[in-house]
């Protein structure tokens, strides 16, 4: 008896990433290449984490090229700007800083093996932000700090969208909390507003602005001249607010 075996069927790929680099007006500029099955275009995006082109699967690089090419200055520009707002890893140790409601905070590490606690134990006290356990490691040390700021975050954000809700005529939302490290809120047509946790280290006026923003999408859902005017009405302050968000927005993001 003869067996007849089957080859296997092609994996069909859904995304693929590469480091590349290009120059531009005599600068080495080094980005990361995202194709993905299903994109329409080239997008290109610069942040903290410096420059990523997002293009389909089968785009050839001289499309990525000329369309880089083209947006040399904005791109120049933009990297510019970040190199100025860099985001440090946060380093997990006593004495180190970290941001909670726009003022900075301590680390303090108390470390024991003989500790009967599971769990770390977080608590701020007195500027200072002490977390007790049995491990030093980052990764443990992280996700205890994560979880403390979330249990802060998530009733702030819900007093405070329900404050601006009441005083403006609105039905309150639903608030959840989201990890998003690349936008500090959203809405949609299900009257559900979640916020970026890490939006907590800002200080309590530029979480107000976002709030207000968010809130102001329930009248209107997109980013028209009468979205910004109900932002205005919600928030008379918020051209101010949004620059400072903007400019200092990569001291929050380094965790």
């Amino acid at each position: 008896m003869f067996f007849k075996l089957k080859r296997p069927l092609p994996t069909t790929i859904a995304s693929e990433q590469s480091e590349r680099s290009i120059a531009l007006q005599g600068h080495r500029v080094d980005y990361k290449l995202v194709r993905r099955r299903g994109r329409r275009g080239v997008g290109l995006k610069v942040d903290g984490t410096g420059m990523t082109v997002a293009v389909s699967l089968s785009t050839p690089m001289s499309a990525v090229e000329e369309m880089i090419g083209k947006n040399a200055d904005w791109v120049l520009k933009k990297l510019d700007e970040w190199s100025h707002r860099r985001i440090v890893p946060q380093a997990w140790q006593t004495g180190t800083t970290i941001f909670f409601m726009g003022d900075g905070l301590t680390l303090m590490l108390d470390i024991a093996d003989d500790s009967t606690r599971r769990k770390p134990f977080v608590e701020s006290l007195m500027g200072h932000l002490f977390v007790r356990g049995r491990s030093a490691a980052g990764t443990v040390i992280e996700k205890a700090v994560v979880d403390w700021y979330k249990k802060q975050a998530l009733p702030h954000f819900a007093q405070r969208a329900f404050f601006f809700a009441k005083l403006h005529g609105l039905v309150p939302p639903h608030v959840f909390l989201s990890s998003a490290n690349g936008r500090w809120g959203s809405c949609n047509a299900r009257r559900e507003v979640r916020f970026s946790w890490r939006l907590i280290k800002a200080r309590p006026a530029l979480i107000d602005y976002v709030v207000c923003h968010e809130l102001a999408h329930l009248r209107h859902m997109n980013h028209s001249t009468a979205f910004w005017q109900e932002v205005e009405h919600m928030c008379s302050d918020y051209r101010e607010l949004k620059a400072e968000l903007d400019a200092h927005d990569h001291k929050f993001r380094a965790f």
